[in-house]
């Protein structure tokens, strides 16, 4: 039978909290929704489904699934119970083997197999035997459990070892069976004398020294690299090099010139003949360094500082002077260097402030300039900084870009930042994992004496291989990167994950708020002014009045405590804006700690006194339009305020602001203009169909709400459980079907239909599929031929 077929009979029979159960840990299975067990199974079958089903696997689990699939053979119709994994997994008792092969089942990841001469057992319980699901094996890859291949197929796949065989056995008298010294001519009856003398104790006897030791790198995974591999096997030579002793008496296969193998035969017996030595049901304790909760604090609320601080320069300098890009996308190197020294930081922290900027729309592209530009800062400035950090927080952790990717630490490999090479589809669910391991690790090594667990990345690395080996390989390639960039947020502090850190991962940010107002620094709104033209705030400074005092003074140093210096260049900045010398007066007696200094005072009147005495005003574009009621429609909307428009001609109006950004702000009043190339300043208009929108972040991954979960069982439930298979199941049972031929060399009968509709029924033979085609054998014209597999119909075993 069909697994697929049986499966989905397995699952009609299941209760509505199994298929709940299912539902839950697999929610890809009914997203979107399936109309029959049938469609149910082969979708649960599919190869995208079974690999993130496995990622979910912990360690003994996955081991036990591999245990299963290497003792199992479905075409021989082997399948496998507790009794007999017994033997190949490692200090495992009956009754845990029975759970986990039970857990497995649950995830129909195995389906039922009993053959018609179960065992019952003493109280009567019928042993339950299993097979895994369709693909599981093809999803498990080459080497399930770290093992190799078996002989015979390595001598159909591999010609160096095809080549070789023959020889090896002929040339060693003690891989032929006793009283059976006849030659040896064909390459597979070579390889079955080889799987037979490997798994002998014997097979090392008269190995050179320190063969024990090749063997030993080859415990966990079959395959290595040894150079000139083909031209060390020499069939009844003498060597004491334990690698062309392996090799040629082939213990070791070498597939090619460069890498050989381990043949499963060989790495049994390598492992005392079980599959899994020993089965870890635990997972190996976490020594964890420890920091004081103090130094812990201290370290995140000076990151917290820096990176608010740093995200808000960034988006009063991008609202001044635009970001510019390079041709093939992100920030160059030159662009960045301005930015660091302007924003007074590192270049780690400046990347990671601008891609955090960008993923939060502080700032956004500007299609017609392709520069970045401030579009929400006003809004940012506006909140306070426990909201501004919230807003940080949430986007790092759901953002597929990695900041990491294009800082210094990346090495050869950096990339620009906010170009499009530094996205990971994965990197949002990646990210979160690495947390929950690290807030685990944590609780378990929590002190009652005032320090806390430093949670480091061979910790977390070493956790997530025993909780989700299959996934530990996406995890390692972006844990130093999720770590450094908790860090620069301040989600660990001195390498342990704080407080807020963990309240905003679990999506609870009542309490990350109260935590953050509680431990940051209330803004201060006074500064202190001295004789020598500088003013220093003693804190982070509210950032109204921070924006305020920059446009008055140029900022100096980094951290809190930042020094602002006057001049006469950054006065009449201040002058320019609008300010006069009484405002500017006003505004610094309403906030110095102390009197203003007569030097500054002097400075300030003097400056504004020479200026003004020549005037000059800025148009940067003109708006042009035959529809003079569009153009007073504009005049008046307060929106159109920030441009500063000026009626010249009842067609014609005036701004102050450049041509795209006049452009921008027509676009967000539904209006379609165009940007004139062949005059640079003119903005002709047009009404446009609709408003647009900006983009929303992508959404997590989803999970099936109770309602969906009682609609799906709903429909399920009306269906029959052995129906013919439905529009989804049939191609998935057509290709289980066309795999099986060609394991089994067996011939098909295969119903196709031409590009003309017409059907046809055909005896084939099967040779490969891949890519949605399949090769096959016609015996009739003694030829191979392609179909493609949408054109097939119906199969079925001839």
């Amino acid at each position: 039978m069909s697994s697929i077929r049986a499966l989905a009979e397995e699952l009609s029979a299941r209760g509505n909290d199994s298929l709940r159960r299912l539902f839950l840990a697999r929610p890809d299975l009914i997203m979107p929704g399936v109309p029959d067990f049938a469609a149910l199974a082969a979708r649960a079958c599919a190869r995208v489904s079974l690999q993130r089903a496995l990622e979910g696997l912990t360690k003994p689990e996955l081991e036990v699934l591999e245990a299963l699939v290497l003792t199992t053979n479905e075409d021989e119709g082997r399948s496998g119970s507790a009794v007999e994994l017994r033997h190949a997994v490692g200090n495992a008792t009956l009754g845990t083997l029975e759970t986990i092969l039970a857990t497995l089942s649950q995830l129909a990841l195995l389906y039922r197999a009993d053959p018609p001469d179960t065992i019952h057992s003493a109280s009567g319980s019928r042993r339950r035997y299993y097979q895994p699901v369709a693909r599981v094996r093809e999803v498990l890859g080459s080497y399930p459990a770290g093992l190799g291949r078996p002989y015979t197929d390595l001598a159909t796949t591999s010609a160096v070892f095809a080549e070789q065989a023959a020889r090896i056995v002929n040339a060693n008298a003690a891989l032929q069976p006793e009283g059976q010294q006849q030659p040896v001519e064909h390459h597979i009856a070579a390889a079955y004398a080889l799987e037979r003398w490997a798994a002998l104790p014997e097979s090392l006897d008269g190995a050179p020294p320190r063969t024990a030791e090749v063997l030993a790198k080859f415990a966990h995974w079959p395959v290595g690299a040894v150079p000139h591999a083909a031209a060390r096997v020499r069939p009844g030579k003498k060597t004491d090099n334990p690698v062309d002793w392996l090799l040629t008496h082939g213990l070791l296969v070498a597939l090619d010139d460069e890498h050989v193998e381990l043949p499963r035969a060989a790495g049994l017996a390598l492992r005392g003949g079980r599959i899994v030595p020993d089965l870890a049901m635990s997972p190996p304790p976490a020594a964890l360094a420890t920091t004081t909760a103090a130094l812990r604090r201290n370290a995140a609320l000076g990151a917290i500082g820096d990176v608010l601080r740093t995200v808000s320069a960034l988006a009063v300098e991008a609202a001044e002077r635009p970001i510019e890009t390079l041709r093939s996308g992100g920030v160059g190197t030159r662009e960045m260097r301005r930015l660091t020294a302007t924003l007074r930081t590192d270049a780690d922290a400046a990347v990671f402030a601008l891609e955090l900027a960008a993923a939060s729309r502080v700032l956004s592209l500007d299609p017609d300039t392709s520069t970045w530009r401030a579009t929400g800062a006003e809004a940012w400035l506006a909140l306070s900084r426990p909201e501004q950090w919230l807003v940080l927080a949430t986007v790092w952790l759901d953002t597929p870009r990695v900041a990491s990717l294009a800082m210094s630490g990346e090495g050869s490999d950096q990339l620009a930042p906010l170009s499009g090479e530094g996205q990971r589809s994965d990197a949002p669910s990646v990210r979160r994992r690495i947390l929950e391991v690290a807030a685990a690790l944590s609780h378990e090594s929590a002190q009652s004496n005032g320090r806390v667990p430093v949670v480091d990345a061979e910790s977390i690395r070493t956790r997530i291989d025993w909780l989700q080996p299959r996934l530990a390989r996406r995890l390692r390639g972006l844990l130093d990167a999720v770590l450094a960039e908790a860090a620069l947020l301040g989600v660990t502090g001195s390498g342990a994950l704080t407080g807020v850190g963990e309240a905003v991962l679990r999506d609870d940010f009542d309490a990350a708020r109260a935590s953050l107002a509680e431990l940051l620094p209330a803004g201060v709104e006074k500064v202190l002014l001295q004789a020598d033209l500088t003013a220093v705030a003693p804190g982070y400074l509210d950032p109204v009045l921070a924006r305020r005092l920059a446009l008055l003074a140029d900022p100096e140093g980094r951290g809190p405590a930042t020094i602002y210096r006057f001049s006469a260049g950054s006065l009449r900045r201040a002058l320019d804006a609008g300010e006069d010398a009484a405002s500017i007066h006003a505004f610094l007696t309403e906030h110095a700690s102390t009197a203003v200094p007569q030097p500054l005072a002097y400075l300030i009147d003097d400056t504004a006194a020479r200026h003004g005495r020549i005037r000059v005003g800025r148009a940067g574009s003109f708006i042009a339009s035959d529809d003079e009621a569009a153009l007073a429609g504009v005049l008046a909307d307060p929106a159109a305020r920030q441009l500063g428009l000026t009626q010249i001609a009842p067609t014609v109006l005036v701004s102050n602001a450049s041509p795209q950004e006049v452009a921008g702000v027509l676009r967000e009043l539904g209006l379609s203009p165009a940007v004139d190339a062949s005059l640079d300043p003119v903005v002709r208009l047009r009404r446009a169909a609709g408003a647009g929108v900006l983009p929303v972040p992508a959404p997590r991954t989803p999970v099936p709400d109770q309602e969906a979960v009682e609609a799906q069982l709903a429909i399920l439930r009306t269906q029959s459980p052995v129906g013919p298979a439905g529009d989804e199941a049939a191609p998935a049972m057509g290709i289980e079907t066309l795999q099986k031929a060609i394991r089994l060399k067996r011939a098909v009968r295969l119903s196709i239909v031409d590009a003309l509709g017409n059907s046809s029924i055909e005896e084939l033979r099967p040779v490969s599929i891949s890519a949605g085609r399949v090769r096959v054998f016609d015996p009739e014209r003694e030829t191979e031929r392609v179909l493609s597999v949408h054109r097939i119909i119906d199969v079925e075993l001839a």
